[in-house]
């Protein structure tokens, strides 16, 4: 019996060269099909408060062979990511998404921590940390989430969330103090690396808003905010208005332009497309008149036509010559006076005249 079609794709041997540049594995060829109720989730992530934890059963770690192998459905792999998650972004969800599949069976709990604590450790944030909390929420790696979360993990902290292994990337995170605040988790054996997605992060898209702080402001202006909502200056105001009003005259200006050069455009092919339908007009007169009154047109035949046909309606029409012939009695001939000649004739009468002048001859013989 031929097994299902699912089977077979996730049958697939996975590549030798490894995982692709932001952990993700790739299968040669087509990639596995899913079912469609894994495809995405119905409700946020809740938070940690929120969940139930059963302390009746003793907190025993597992060991990372252990995990590799698979856990039963009931005891899945309890891993931890935290992070500020300021202005969440792919970066963000792909390292989550690397947390979620480091084990066959796992339960991703992110920690996000608090404004005080970021202001204080690293710096001012762009969203607050409601926003924040809620922006790794609505995740779809995310099985849990911990407000407030701490900078430094404490044993107690992971003994309290029961936590299996720490996911973060291998960079080392130097902070309050500490060159590696993960350097006590990694000693311990429960850290877990993920890889860090190259060209996107918090700092470069604050870097992008920086950079081009004129054209947001501008932008934002135009959509009805205020100066004083953007901390605008009040001759920062005008002059970005000015910038604005300039920008829509060149805008219009470039808009007449391409209008123009499309419309040129359009004339051109006009124009080429009437001198191509005037070329061919232009042949297929010229073959006309030729066939008209050319050498050999059929004016020349039909004026030969008519020449023949007026000749012979002018000539005269000769007597059939099949037509009978009447033999005429010869008329008697007489003498000429004083004359035994005959008059003259024309040659065409001679024969006539010869057999007058016979007769005559024997008229005289017998007088």
């Amino acid at each position: 019996m031929e097994p299902p079609t699912s089977s077979r794709l996730n049958s697939r041997k996975r590549r030798k060269d490894g995982s692709g540049p932001n952990g993700e594995t790739e299968l040669d060829g087509v990639p596995p099909k899913m079912s469609r109720r894994s495809l995405g989730l119905r409700e946020p992530a809740p938070f940690s408060d929120e969940v139930e934890i059963d302390y009746s059963k003793p907190y025993i770690r597992v060991t990372y062979e252990e995990a590799m192998r698979g856990t039963p459905l009931d005891r899945p792999v309890r891993v931890y990511a935290d992070g500020i998650f300021d202005l969440f972004h792919s970066g963000h969800a792909r390292a989550l998404m690397q947390a979620k599949n480091l084990f066959p069976n796992t339960y991703l709990i992110v920690g996000v921590c608090s404004d005080e604590l970021t202001h204080n450790f690293k710096g001012f944030t762009v969203m607050n940390e409601n926003e924040r909390y809620d922006a790794v929420q609505h995740c779809r790696y995310v099985d849990e989430v911990v407000r407030n979360a701490p900078w430094t993990l404490t044993p107690e902290f992971l003994a309290e969330h029961r936590i299996d292994f720490v996911a973060h990337d291998d960079i080392p995170y130097s902070s309050a103090g500490s060159d590696d605040v993960y350097k006590h988790i990694k000693e311990a054996g429960m850290f877990a690396p993920t890889q860090r997605t190259e060209g996107i992060s918090t700092s470069d898209i604050i870097t992008r808003i920086v950079r081009d702080y004129d054209v947001y402001a501008r932008r934002n202006l135009q959509r009805g905010y205020t100066a004083k909502e953007l901390n605008v200056s009040f001759i920062n105001e005008k002059k970005y208005h000015l910038q604005e009003r300039v920008d829509k005259v060149k805008k219009r200006v470039k808009d007449v332009e391409e209008k123009s050069k499309e419309f040129v455009q359009k004339v051109e092919e006009k124009s080429i497309d009437l001198i191509q339908k005037w070329e061919e007009k232009s042949r297929e007169f010229i073959g006309n008149f030729l066939e008209m009154f050319g050498p050999e047109g059929a004016l020349k035949h039909m004026l030969k036509e008519g020449k023949g046909r007026m000749l012979q309606a002018i000539s005269p029409k000769q007597s059939p010559s099949s037509s009978p012939t009447h033999d005429r009695s010869p008329s008697p001939s007489f003498r000429w006076p004083f004359s035994t000649k005959t008059p003259p004739s024309s040659p065409s009468n001679r024969s006539r005249n010869e057999s007058a002048v016979t007769y005559d001859i024997s008229e005289d013989e017998e007088d």
